[in-house]
């Protein structure tokens, strides 16, 4: 299959976005004082593990989608090189 430039920048530019906001939202789920997610000992809760588990799945769809990005970015440039 082959993509369009357009498409495969797009879709290299999502997966760094998926890093930088997910790392940022776990850095901030990690440090939470509202109650939400860590109890009054400390210990984790349902929240905390609910988000980590979205976060972590993020992370792992927005690195598969921004490699498929790369790599046809790459494809794109050995053909205009090509050409």
């Amino acid at each position: 299959m082959k993509l369009s430039r357009p498409a495969s920048w797009f879709l290299l530019a999502f997966g760094v976005w998926s890093w930088f906001i997910w790392v940022t939202f776990v850095k901030n789920l990690w440090q939470d004082g509202s109650g939400l997610a860590f109890d009054g000992a400390g210990d984790p809760t349902g929240y905390f593990w609910v988000h980590l588990v979205l976060a972590i799945t993020s992370l792992i769809l927005g690195t598969a989608v921004g490699v498929i990005g790369l790599r046809a970015v790459r494809a794109s440039r050995r053909e205009e090189r090509e050409e």
